[in-house]
């Protein structure tokens, strides 16, 4: 086989690729065999139609294309192999010439990713916040953690934010017709938090047990979109959250320790160990705006174009919309380019491991447990995907790394310490959910 490459533009290339026969014999034979099966011929048996008898009756041409569109994908493969392409779209084939029994010639025209060099790393640097710390926080997280412990205690007062109100809900249109989706029977809600309609919380705030409320409501979608309902609201009662006292007891009750001493500085570590996590993903985020600003790439507009047609296919969004999603789609391309090209040149790999981390991260976004997600990636051939998302992460925590990371307050922040902790702390944290990854992976 015999290829060459004309370059376009900086984004786009045109390979020509010359098959000889010789190679294509056992995807011809193939051909024969899948068209025996498909055909009809009185006297012979499916899948038995000798060869001249297909020549004959159903052409050599047919043989021909079906053999071509056999070889075209492996040897497309091959000559972007060979000529060191990186391919960033789908090609646009042509067959421009068929020899019989000499050779096969086609052309592919094929979005790329530029040519660009990085910077040094050494030579970035970012700002962080400062990590907020102290008992402030602490007694925000020992308070939460109570609220969890608290006993409901009906009160004959007026309703305030944070109580818990029981409550019947209907609604009727403006002729009295009861609404079906407004109605329901013994509902819990939490004043200020469950907004459970526009204009809810503004009429029962106040409300007594065994009071009546009502408020307008006008959908904006669904069968009475733009028509004003009637919400009745009954508060059957009013229930306020009793609190236990933070002292050792309920530290024996809530937690593995003995002493609310204990608990608090347990707390104290947790938080410490999210805020650290918290600055480490702001400076792979500083570190990624940095390196966007520093590489100059050109993006290929067929990629750009094919994004924005799909995004766009309902007719969704004006103009406005249009060119903010178009910026983001050339933003993230031009991401991948550089994150690809980092994984490339460092020669990072995907593990076991990561992989395994990846999916118990990502299976509850979708509502599966990590083997339901990971069977479900490999099935949809989503597996690759995943895999370059994890690889550009690891690009990107590389780079962070080499940065020179200072906090608000100019004390340097070491990425390498923290990713570390973040390791183990992910490692601890799989434990039983381990995932077993496909062989390939390896």
């Amino acid at each position: 086989m015999k290829s060459s490459v004309e370059t376009l533009s900086p984004t786009r290339v045109k390979l020509t690729v010359e098959v000889p026969f010789a190679e294509m014999s056992d995807n011809v034979e193939a051909a024969y065999r899948t068209i025996a099966e498909q055909v009809t011929i009185p006297g012979f048996r499916k899948g038995k139609v000798p060869s001249r008898i297909i020549d004959q009756r159903v052409g050599r041409g047919a043989v021909l294309q079906e053999a071509i569109n056999e070889i075209i994908p492996e040897a497309f493969e091959s000559a972007v192999k060979e000529n060191g392409i990186k391919i960033a779209g789908r090609p646009e084939i042509e067959v421009t010439q068929i020899e019989d029994g000499d050779l096969v010639e086609f052309t592919a025209e094929v979005d790329v990713r530029p040519e660009f060099d990085l910077p040094d790393w050494s030579e970035i640097s970012v700002e962080v916040d400062d990590i907020a710390a102290g008992d402030e926080g602490i007694d925000e997280e020992l308070v939460s953690l109570r609220r969890r412990f608290a006993t409901l205690v009906p009160v004959e007062r007026a309703a305030a934010e944070g109580d818990l109100l029981l409550i019947d809900l209907s609604g009727a249109d403006a002729e009295g017709n009861e609404v079906e989706d407004l109605s329901a029977a013994s509902m819990s809600v939490e004043l200020g938090e469950d907004d459970i309609l526009p204009g809810f919380t503004e009429a029962v705030a106040g409300a007594t047990a065994g009071e009546t409320r009502t408020f307008e409501f006008v959908p904006s979608a669904g069968e009475y979109e733009g028509k004003p309902l009637t919400v009745t609201i009954v508060v059957s009662s009013v229930r306020e959250r009793e609190l236990p006292e933070a002292d050792d007891a309920f530290a024996i009750l809530a937690s593995e320790f003995d002493t609310i001493e204990e608990l608090r500085a347990d707390l104290g570590e947790r938080m410490g160990r999210v805020k650290r996590m918290e600055q480490a993903m702001e400076a792979r985020g500083r570190a990624h705006d940095a390196l966007l600003e520093l590489v100059e790439i050109p993006v290929p507009q067929g990629i750009v174009d094919a994004e924005v047609e799909e995004h766009f296919t309902d007719g969704h969004g004006d103009e406005a919309h249009r060119e903010e999603f178009i910026n983001q789609t050339i933003e993230r391309v031009k991401s991948q380019f550089i994150l690809d090209r980092i994984a490339e040149d460092e020669q990072i790999a995907v593990g076991e491991s990561e992989l395994s981390a990846w999916v118990i991260q990502q299976a509850p976004r979708y509502g599966m447990s990590p083997d339901a997600l990971l069977s479900a990636l490999i099935q949809g051939n989503q597996l690759p995907i995943a895999m370059a998302d994890i690889r550009r992460g690891k690009a990107l925590a590389l780079v962070a790394s080499k940065v020179k990371v200072t906090d608000a307050s100019g004390n340097i922040v070491d990425l390498e310490a923290l990713d570390a902790e973040l390791r183990a702390a992910e490692a601890g944290a799989m434990g039983e959910q381990m995932v077993e990854a496909p062989d390939e992976l390896e």
